[in-house]
């Protein structure tokens, strides 16, 4: 969780995308302190246990469902902080997808860029 990435985009999750393995957990930093990390119930696979982590702490989560997972920042979530984690097969892609028409204009633009990259599109 970072206030500035390495380009010129400002609060940003880094990696954006992470792929892993049924039963891997994924770490979340809190590098800078005023960001935390909670899954958004929309863009989960069916029964996976969201999770919210405390502003300016670290968190981690162990993904025991397969499917895609979008998670956001709360206070700059309509600033496009967002990310994807894909569990195994993300069979649940077209829904979060069909999510994406009730999220921030801002947030959505960001999660079309980066289905476009865990689909391996440019």
């Amino acid at each position: 969780m970072l206030n500035k990435g390495t380009g010129a985009e400002m609060n940003v999750f880094d990696p954006e995308i992470v792929r892993i393995k049924l039963g891997d957990s994924v770490h979340f930093v809190a590098v800078d302190k005023g960001h935390n990390v909670q899954s958004i119930q929309t863009m989960m696979p069916e029964g996976a246990q969201s999770f919210s982590g405390q502003m300016g702490q670290d968190l981690t989560v162990k993904f025991d469902k397969p499917g895609v997972y979008g998670y956001d920042c709360m206070p700059h979530y309509g600033m496009g902080m967002v990310g994807l984690i894909a569990v195994g097969t993300p069979k649940n892609e077209d829904a979060a997808k069909a999510a994406l028409n009730n999220v921030p204009p801002m947030a959505k633009a960001k999660f079309t860029k980066l289905f476009s990259k865990l689909d391996g599109k440019p």
